[in-house]
């Protein structure tokens, strides 16, 4: 007599119907069967019916039924712990299951300056490597609390002594303005005291730091009560550069956001000397999106596009 190997299949006892059990979790957690009908949407008639089916095909009761009240017995609050767990699992495979089959996105909250300067005219190279991935970019001054925000992952300036993050690059600051300005100007520009004459472009106090303001490099070079001829203030970097490019007034410039405007000459800095910011730039991921490879290529590539030999950073001095 030969034996057949045949597969093994484990035996399971007859389950309740997933109805049943949405309607049973339901009703544990409020103790009522209209607060529970009113949350899946069915009568309390309906939510009866289906808790009394549920204990019949159990064999054992699940609630004590007092007068306008109910009461999980000892069994039915076992059972509910394990079909919570059971629910929640289900729910989890579902939005996994429809989050890999949707487009994967990637959302990512920056500076208005970072963001306008530096990260989207670099951004095509990642999406030519992603094709898949949509990159969301938020940009604001204020700071996202990332996962309870949805978002996934954090570009931050923020003093280099802060914890936590991936250092992107530190930043050295200097004035820049547009070539014409600087023709217009003529000798008006020889010397950093020059700027007595000249209209700065300044931003809007944040309550972060005045690192995004003239103060340091006016103090570095012992000029912190300088006036200005004229003062034009704005709430965003990138809008300060756009007025700085529409030769508008002097701007302080910030090394390496605006370093590729400077290589086209679209910018000039009058005086060689930089004043090195105790700020940098650091990529956050949020916790709850570490594990998505899309979020890990996009960290991974910002940290080597800022990492990468580029030939559009000009040389200058720079002060500690």
């Amino acid at each position: 007599m030969r034996m057949q190997n045949r597969p093994m299949h484990r035996a399971l006892p007859e389950l309740p119907p997933l109805d049943t059990l949405v309607a049973f979790d339901a009703a544990a957690r409020h103790l009522s069967f209209t607060r529970a009908g009113d949350e899946i949407a069915l009568t309390q008639s309906a939510v009866s019916r289906q808790i009394q089916a549920l204990e019949e095909r159990l064999g054992f009761a699940l609630f004590r039924r007092l007068h306008r009240a109910l009461a999980l017995t000892d069994a039915g609050q076992a059972f509910h712990r394990a079909t919570a767990e059971a629910l929640a699992g289900l729910e989890r495979a579902v939005r996994e299951g429809r989050r890999q089959d949707a487009l994967k996105t990637v959302v990512v909250t920056t500076t208005p300056g970072f963001a306008g300067l530096w990260l989207i005219p670099r951004l095509s190279s990642f999406v030519s490597a992603h094709p898949g991935v949509d990159v969301r970019i938020s940009a604001g001054n204020g700071l996202s609390r990332l996962d309870h925000d949805g978002v996934d992952l954090a570009v931050r300036y923020q003093p280099v002594d802060s914890p936590g993050g991936v250092r992107l690059f530190g930043e050295t600051v200097f004035p820049v303005c547009a070539p014409r300005l600087r023709r217009d100007a003529g000798a008006s520009l020889a010397t950093p005291a020059d700027l007595g004459r000249q209209t700065l472009l300044r931003m809007e106090p944040h309550g972060t730091s005045p690192l995004q303001d003239w103060g340091l490099w006016l103090h570095a070079h012992g000029l912190g009560d300088l006036q200005p001829a004229g003062v034009l203030h704005f709430s965003s970097y990138d809008q300060l550069i756009q007025a700085a490019l529409a030769g508008q007034g002097v701007a302080l410039g910030r090394s390496p956001l605006i370093d590729r405007l400077l290589a086209q000459r679209k910018l000039v800095a009058p005086f060689a000397d930089r004043v090195a910011s105790p700020r940098n730039y650091v990529v956050i991921v949020a916790a709850g999106a570490a594990g998505r490879p899309e979020v890990a290529h996009f960290a991974a590539w910002l940290t080597a596009e800022a990492r990468a030999p580029d030939s559009t950073r000009p040389s200058g001095r720079a002060r500690a």
